[in-house]
């Protein structure tokens, strides 16, 4: 079974959850241990730029 060996993906094209035999790996994110995981990949990845953009916004203030 896929959940159990961690190979789900989120598919860009479809916008949907998919096991490790699906499109191309170009066009999708994962692996990710869970189904439930996948679903939210779009989520994390929001996650993630936020706090990068906000490193970012601190490197970018002035020092004193």
């Amino acid at each position: 079974m896929a959940d159990e060996q961690g190979m789900w993906y989120y598919c860009l094209d479809h916008k949907t959850v998919e096991p490790k035999d699906g499109c191309r790996s170009i066009n999708r994110f994962g692996p990710y241990a869970t189904r439930e995981e996948a679903q939210h990949a779009l989520e994390k990845v929001a996650e993630r730029n936020e706090q990068w953009d906000e490193e970012d916004r601190e490197w970018d203030e002035p020092r004193s």
